[in-house]
């Protein structure tokens, strides 16, 4: 088999460049799903049931429905409302993203808070703290913890499915390796080279997680 090592380092630039804006979407989106995550989690298991509907109608809507399929409705759809064709790649790619992952960190968050034994918030408060300083301080950073492993699995998952953006010309790795197919006429080349930059992504991920997994047991084990 004819196996083409030139058209790799010929390419290696462009690849590199789309694997950096993977990593920066990536990191962005599951960034500010976070934030968005943590506050839905709390609206979920907030006691005022009609917050609570919203909260469990936004998380079901965006596991519910295909990121492609969201991706599409905030590049193009909403944009004709106010008269556009469409918004900036970017900008599309990252709310479509990120509002994605943070229905999915939203349940991670929801697991981890109910998985901490009611005690710890009754024993919080009746050392004399409100139900906000119980959580923000008692609850919550147990339930981070908890949460570390399936928020590293989110950040692989979101870190593939990141490629869906090629599809609105946003130059991702996915969408470099397109143009690299498509001027060097080497599919195996090409998609071999992205599958190797996408491995190295997830296994480093995977490492710092697994990093961050040994420091906040040793703190939990008081070591």
């Amino acid at each position: 088999m004819d196996f083409r090592f030139d058209v790799i380092f010929n390419y290696l630039p462009l690849l590199l460049q789309g694997m950096k804006l993977t990593f920066q979407l990536t990191i962005i989106a599951v960034a500010i799903g976070t934030v968005i995550g943590l506050f839905i989690s709390l609206c979920r298991i907030a006691f005022f049931k009609p917050v609570a509907w919203l909260a469990k109608a936004y998380v079901d809507f965006f596991r519910g429905t295909p990121l492609l399929v969201q991706i599409f409705l905030i590049h193009f759809g909403f944009p004709q409302l106010f008269g556009m064709r469409s918004f900036p790649a970017y900008l599309s790619g990252t709310i479509a993203l990120s509002l994605n992952s943070g229905a999915y960190i939203a349940e991670i968050f929801r697991g981890g808070i109910q998985s901490i034994h009611k005690g710890q918030m009754e024993a919080a408060r009746s050392l004399g703290m409100s139900y906000a300083q119980a959580m923000f301080y008692v609850i919550l950073p147990q339930a981070f913890k908890r949460s570390i492993p399936p928020l590293g699995n989110e950040f692989i998952a979101m870190l593939k499915d990141s490629s869906l953006v090629s599809v609105i010309a946003l130059q991702e790795l996915m969408m470099s390796g397109r143009i690299m197919q498509g001027r060097s006429f080497r599919p195996f080349e090409t998609w071999v080279t992205v599958a190797m930059l996408y491995l190295v992504m997830t296994l480093t991920i995977s490492q710092f997680v697994s990093y961050l997994e040994r420091v906040f047991g040793k703190d939990d084990h008081g070591e």
